[in-house]
């Protein structure tokens, strides 16, 4: 009687990998091509290197800058620095950043949550055109509509006030967020809802117990724009802040370079401790942002 074989299922290891993986003998991941880590690695330097010559020029004199422009500090001068940080204007406009940024981002995720959740989980008539008009706003940009808006905010009387930067940044922040927090909220099961009133939890209970702690990685993530985006905004505050005690961070850079123009070194500091923020801000959660627009899609 002829022996039976039984073949053995290879291990894991020896599995073959698919086309798109590329497996050493022992499984890890290859190298890609050389090529492609020099022309990353060269897309990198040329987008530091105005940041970094703002930064370390900040550490210069005004003399060392005009005989080497490109040269490194000799010796390094942090009185520039010192200068700024010691100054009353500087962190006037931190604040005044910090408040509009921090009012703009709960406005956005406050508002953006409650429309995005009635768009998502409920049918009424008119749904699918509500979301296409705030899929539209996408394709309308706060440049073209500047001089309406500003007749508007004129209008209302909040010329020079934080509250008619605020307000539009709200409104023009509203589609993106939504575009990005309804797929997240429709993606929650329809069980769980129907659970969650057969145990007696209202529609409200419903959306704070269950639906923000689900959508909390888009929550994240249209908060981190909407933030990034006030803080680094300029055109809007530029048409609407015209007293200087009111300048936001982007604004005043300008005003401080245009006051203090033959002093380069310290526009330069200046400058560099304007952006550091934003990029502080944004490299801690470049993760969370990927990650939010990854679970969008998605959705």
């Amino acid at each position: 009687m002829a022996a039976t074989t039984v073949a053995v299922p290879p291990l894991s290891s020896d599995r073959p990998t698919g086309q798109g993986q590329r497996k050493g003998p022992k499984g890890e991941l290859r190298w890609g091509s050389p090529g492609v880590y020099v022309v990353a690695v060269l897309l990198i330097l040329v987008m530091l290197a105005p940041v970094a010559y703002v930064i370390i020029g900040g550490f210069r004199t005004n003399a060392q800058i005009t005989t080497d422009p490109s040269g490194w500090p000799d010796p390094w001068q942090v009185g520039n620095y010192v200068d700024v940080l010691t100054g009353n204007v500087f962190w006037r406009q931190v604040i005044n950043s910090a408040i509009a940024a921090g009012a703009t981002t709960i406005g956005v995720v406050v508002l953006g949550l409650m429309a995005s959740f009635a768009i998502a989980r409920y049918n009424f008539l008119g749904r699918g055109a509500l979301y296409s008009l705030f899929a539209a706003g996408l394709m309308f940009p706060m440049t073209v509509a500047i001089t309406p808006l500003y007749i508007l905010v004129r209008t209302l009387g909040l010329m020079n006030d934080l509250s008619g930067v605020i307000l539009p940044q709200i409104g023009f922040a509203l589609p993106t967020t939504i575009i990005i927090l309804v797929p997240f909220l429709r993606a929650i099961p329809s069980e769980l809802q129907e659970a969650a009133e057969i145990d007696g939890c209202s529609r409200l209970g419903f959306f704070w117990r269950m639906v923000l702690p689900l959508s909390m990685p888009g929550v994240i993530t249209v908060g981190i724009l909407a933030f990034i985006g006030s803080w680094n905004s300029y055109l809007l505050p530029l048409f609407i802040l015209n007293d200087a005690d009111s300048f936001t961070l982007p604004l005043g850079v300008q005003a401080f370079s245009s006051e203090y123009s033959v002093d380069t070194a310290k526009v330069l500091a200046f400058t560099s401790l304007a952006m550091l923020p934003a990029l502080v801000f944004f490299s801690l959660f470049e993760r969370r942002i990927v990650g939010g627009l990854t679970g969008a899609v998605k959705g």
